[in-house]
């Protein structure tokens, strides 16, 4: 057996102790020992426990790969997931202002992608184990929506029509005003019976609509979701905040950021979680790579009343970011990119900063490379919003405002 002293967490949730030597479910401080396989202690037994651990409130975390956290008290992740943005600046000489974390509640998860297998008695579901292909059945989540969880005899039933016995579906559920939106990868392929089966499945369990391999088999009623009282209907598998509470969260910060703003130019905007509620107080300009997405944003702003004027655009801001001159108008805008960040935008804002930029991220590690760019062009990091709506997982997100310094 080896015995070691947990140093520190990786940014995945895992304990650090010298070596490196990673250590799941620990916490700094305590004291362990287990089987060293590689870099890895295994069989790991608590010899001496931090004060700061708890009793996990999930009967299934042990076993569940869903969250990482759940052992440690609120207080201490809600400050560990501060120290992980304010480590990935000290990386780049930054530093700034943190609010108070917001942490979306338990049981709000208003999206889940459950993993189902047909078997011989029936079907599984769940979430992948930790480190793990193995189903672990999730009966009793404490951090999903309850109309999310319903999700799990929906994903049962598509097992039993669509599964092969040799591989494992994808089930995406989303609860949303018009009931829950289904969307499935790694099914058989489409045919005629199948087509029927699942349409009979999709008005049976009363769904609001049923996705397969991202094209729509069945609908009932057009998805909706409603950003700041404007409704949108996303396409099949459409990125949208994990919880109504986090969105709540970025939306304000973004809106507090780009107040006084008359011309906004928002870029990965998706379906408008930014746009359509900023549209109230500004002209927008939307950009984003997915046309379906552009397409669902238009059709919002287009039914909604007492909207400024939004004008959309589909772009790959990857290979093609918006250059000066189509940004020398703006007096804001909005990053809000994947996880890979958004260097190559940063770059173009960097040559005619505008007024005010609200940045967006999911990533602390790109955000922070990004910032120090945006720094060196001439922006001053005001706050950053740490906001932690992935519950109990290592998952950090956070909104920041910066502000041109020739405006200062």
């Amino acid at each position: 057996m080896t015995e070691v002293l947990i140093k520190r967490l990786g940014l995945q949730g895992d304990g650090v102790a010298d070596g490196p030597i990673y250590v799941p479910l620990t916490l700094p401080g305590e004291r362990v020992e287990g089987t060293l396989d590689g870099a890895q202690l295994t069989d790991v037994k608590i010899l001496q426990p931090s004060s700061r651990r708890i009793a996990p409130p999930c009967r299934h975390f042990k076993s569940c790969g869903g969250c990482q956290l759940q052992h440690a008290d609120d207080d201490f992740v809600a400050d560990w997931k501060v120290g992980v943005v304010r480590r990935a600046l000290e990386t780049y000489g930054l530093e700034t202002v943190f609010r108070a974390v917001e942490t979306s509640p338990s049981n709000s998860r208003r999206r889940a992608g459950f993993a189902a297998r047909r078997t011989k008695k029936g079907a599984m579901v769940g979430f992948h184990g930790r480190a793990s292909d193995t189903i672990v059945a999730i009966p009793d989540c404490q951090l999903l929506d309850p109309e999310v969880m319903k999700g799990i005899s929906i994903a049962e039933q598509l097992a039993l029509v669509g599964a092969s016995r040799k591989a494992s579906l994808s089930v995406l559920v989303t609860a949303t005003q018009a009931g829950l939106d289904v969307s499935v990868t790694g099914g058989k392929p489409l045919d005629g019976p199948l087509r029927q089966q699942l349409a009979m499945v999709c008005d049976q369990l009363g769904l609001a609509r049923l996705s397969w391999e991202e094209e729509v088999v069945a609908m009932r009623a057009p998805p909706v979701h409603r950003f700041d009282g404007i409704d949108i209907s996303p396409p099949p598998g459409a990125f949208l905040q994990a919880t109504a509470h986090g969105e709540a969260v970025l939306t304000r910060s973004v809106l507090e950021i780009t107040e006084g703003a008359r011309r906004v130019v928002d870029l990965f905007a998706g379906c408008g979680t930014f746009s359509l509620p900023l549209a109230r107080q500004a002209e927008v300009h939307a950009v984003e790579g997915s046309a379906q997405m552009i397409a669902a944003l238009d059709h919002g702003w287009r039914n909604a009343d007492g909207l400024k004027p939004v004008t959309s655009e589909v772009r790959d801001l990857f290979r093609r970011p918006l250059m000066p001159d189509e940004l020398q108008k703006a007096q804001a805008v909005i990053l809000d990119p994947p996880r890979a960040g958004a260097d190559a935008q940063v770059a173009e804002l960097a040559k005619v900063p505008p007024p005010r930029l609200a940045y967006v991220s999911c990533n602390p590690v790109t955000f922070a490379r990004d910032a120090q760019a945006l720094v060196k062009s001439g922006y001053h990091l005001d706050w950053i919003q740490v906001v932690d709506q992935f519950r109990w997982s290592a998952h950090v997100e956070l909104a920041a405002s910066f502000t041109a310094s020739h405006i200062r």
